[in-house]
């Protein structure tokens, strides 16, 4: 029997497979490096998925338990902070402008990433998922003002319904145990990296008011400086930390929402390797921080603003108000349709044929899970509605009934599914050389194949052995007396 040789790594070269009929496929195998990558995004993901669904629960539990709700709001409400520096905010006001400015710096530092090394670096690949994500915000903001306008109620919350939360989505894939396949894995991914994008511009744009020039000039000379830094290669916590937390303060007083300092900073950060570097300087400081942001910012975020009143009535609200309404339908039916609407568009008007292995059906269930919109949804129905605390209420609960239909929705059209998904995933995982790369990355490789050649010769040599032990065996048998 040949020796073992040694483990090749995901970084060797692997020569693609090729392309059938020279034509153009998407929702395809993705690359090898890029698969991993998707992985372990996808498991950092899914845990914080999970715990986000664990805070949520808890905050529904918490505000709804009779001798508990009035303990929610206080603790909700208590207000702490340097009043001299425009920072004496509420717990839960420091929740949604000061810890989800630590996911908003993780979004834009994956943002960054996707361009300059991901799918959307290539314009041709970026297409589908831009598309499919602007159309995906479009559809339900359409639904959304369709509703309040033949109901008569406000426009104020039309993004409301815009967003896609990529962790709850992760979260409700790991419950219901599906084996989606990478590919659909990563456009989800990828999807949700811009829906992120242009949810921050829509913030950015439309919640902003009341400008303090002075402020907003000290902010951007932070950010100018915080540039120059990374630019010098300066190396330090202590250096960075501080100043982010100045320009945050600064970007809060200055009228533009603070998570947008978290964003500027994150697509400041390098993002491609140089020669000698396992990983870039945004990607080492994304593995830091990602955990605090999905393990204790955006699941403290949900605590304190998924804790509102579930009673018979304000479910009955919800469907009885054109704005909740709206809300619902733009999740459910306005997410769905513009997500498979734009990615069937795309893919009509660039001729590219969708992958052997998948069908449009695929495509409309992964459309219908990205309606689960849950911590961007929440934090824009507080800025949209921040006169009528009433309806900000009533708007968060819209956004939990609209995620859970969506969830359940997108569940059962998975789950048809499920035995494909299974199939596809196992083959994607096959790794019958034990090299570390799955063999549907090495079908083109001659090396695999002497090496297959290897493993099989001394398979039947095995069997040839054992033949023969078993044959001589059976000859001194001669049976009772």
């Amino acid at each position: 029997m040949a020796p073992p040789r040694k483990p090749r790594t995901a970084d060797q070269p692997v020569r693609p497979g090729r392309p059938r009929n020279g034509d153009r496929r998407f929702l395809g195998r993705l690359s090898l490096p890029e698969r991993n990558y998707v992985a372990e995004a996808l498991r950092t993901e899914t845990v914080g998925g999970v715990i986000l669904l664990l805070a949520a629960v808890a905050a529904l539990i918490w505000a709804n338990l009779p001798g508990l709700g009035h303990s929610y709001e206080s603790v909700s409400h208590f207000h702490f902070g340097p009043s001299a520096l425009g920072l004496h905010l509420s717990v839960a006001h420091w929740a949604a402008d000061g810890l989800l400015a630590v996911f908003f710096f993780v979004a834009g530092v994956e943002l960054k990433r996707e361009l300059v090394a991901g799918d959307l670096k290539d314009p041709r690949a970026a297409a589908l998922p831009v598309v499919a994500a602007l159309c995906g915000m479009a559809a339900p903001a359409l639904v959304y003002t369709l509703t309040a306008l033949v109901g008569g109620g406000s426009l104020s919350g039309w993004a409301v319904p815009t967003a896609t939360d990529i962790a709850f989505a992760l979260a409700v894939l790991a419950v219901i145990g599906t084996s989606l396949p990478s590919a659909l894995r990563a456009f989800l991914l990828t999807l949700a990296v811009v829906d992120d994008l242009f949810a921050i511009l829509i913030i950015a744009v439309f919640f902003t008011d009341g400008l303090n020039f002075a402020a907003l000039g000290g902010a951007v000379a932070g950010l100018v400086l915080f540039w120059l830094l990374l630019r010098k290669e300066v190396r330090g916590w202590y250096v960075y930390v501080p100043l982010a937390v100045v320009i945050w303060a600064l970007m809060y007083n200055s009228g533009v929402h603070a998570t947008i300092a978290g964003v500027a900073m994150g697509l400041m950060l390098r993002c491609h390797r140089r020669e000698g570097e396992e990983r870039s300087p945004g990607e080492r400081i994304e593995h830091l921080v990602h955990p605090l942001s999905a393990g204790l910012a955006v699941p403290l975020f949900a605590l304190f603003s998924a804790g509102v009143s579930l009673s018979g009535g304000a479910l009955g609200d919800v469907f009885g108000k054109p704005e909740t309404l709206g809300v619902v339908l733009g999740l459910v039916l306005g997410k769905a349709l513009g997500v498979f609407g734009g990615t069937w568009l795309t893919a009509r008007f660039t001729r590219a044929s969708l992958s052997d292995e998948l069908t449009w059906s695929d495509v409309f269930a992964l459309a219908t899970l990205a309606g689960i919109g849950f911590t961007v949804s929440l934090l824009i129905g507080e800025l949209a509605f921040t006169d009528d605390p009433v309806l900000t209420d009533e708007a968060k609960a819209a956004v939990l009934c609209g995620s859970l239909i969506a969830a359940v929705l997108a569940a059962v059209l998975l789950k048809i599914r499920n035995a494909k998904y299974r199939a596809l995933s196992a083959e994607e995982e096959r790794d019958e050389d034990e090299d570390g790369i799955p063999d549907v990355y090495e079908e083109h490789d001659p090396a695999y194949h002497l090496r297959m050649a290897e493993i099989y010769e001394a398979r039947a040599a095995e069997h040839r052995r054992l033949a023969e032990v078993t044959g001589g065996a059976g000859e001194g048998d001669h049976g009772p007396a």
